[in-house]
């Protein structure tokens, strides 16, 4: 069972978007000072309709709807890009974020032809730089848009007999 600082996160796990769950997700809220951190969540899942190599995922504990995450992982190529990933507000610090950037980092490896992940976000958001950072990611710099692109080498994957 996975641990958090003090409570049980092993029941963070990923589904897909679902129009049984598409309201909930749209709900989803980031605390003022966040929001100019990441796209809304109804642009994303817009977004999602239009892009064929797009992976939008729903972020649950238990049966609640706590987070939204999307990443594109194309078959042409070895790297997966993590564009969206946001908890709600009211599920903030208690280790669901830390639970499912490890779940989406499994899920991404588990794909079999990634070898490298890259995730961007806003300089100043030092929430997320802490958490990927945590994660082993290493900021590789400022992109076009002016956000940072933190990289992560993905562990070769062993093929047993």
């Amino acid at each position: 069972m996975k641990k958090g600082i003090g409570l049980n996160t092993g029941d963070i796990r990923l589904v897909a978007v679902t129009e049984a769950n598409r309201a909930l997700v749209t709900a989803l809220e980031l605390a003022p000072e966040q929001r100019d951190f990441v796209a809304d969540n109804a642009d994303s899942l817009e977004e999602a309709g239009t892009d064929e190599d797009a992976r939008p995922r729903v972020v649950m504990a238990g049966t609640r709807v706590v987070g939204f995450l999307m990443y594109e992982a194309p078959e042409d190529d070895d790297e997966a890009r993590i564009y969206r990933f946001m908890i709600d507000r009211a599920s903030q610090g208690k280790g669901h974020g830390k639970a499912a950037l490890r779940e989406v980092l499994g899920e991404i490896q588990g794909l079999g032809h990634i070898s490298h992940v890259s995730i961007c976000y806003e300089p100043e958001n030092d929430a997320a730089r802490n958490l990927y950072r945590s994660a082993g990611f290493v900021e590789e710099g400022l992109d076009e848009d002016g956000e940072m692109i933190a990289g992560l080498a993905l562990p070769a994957r062993t093929h047993e007999p």
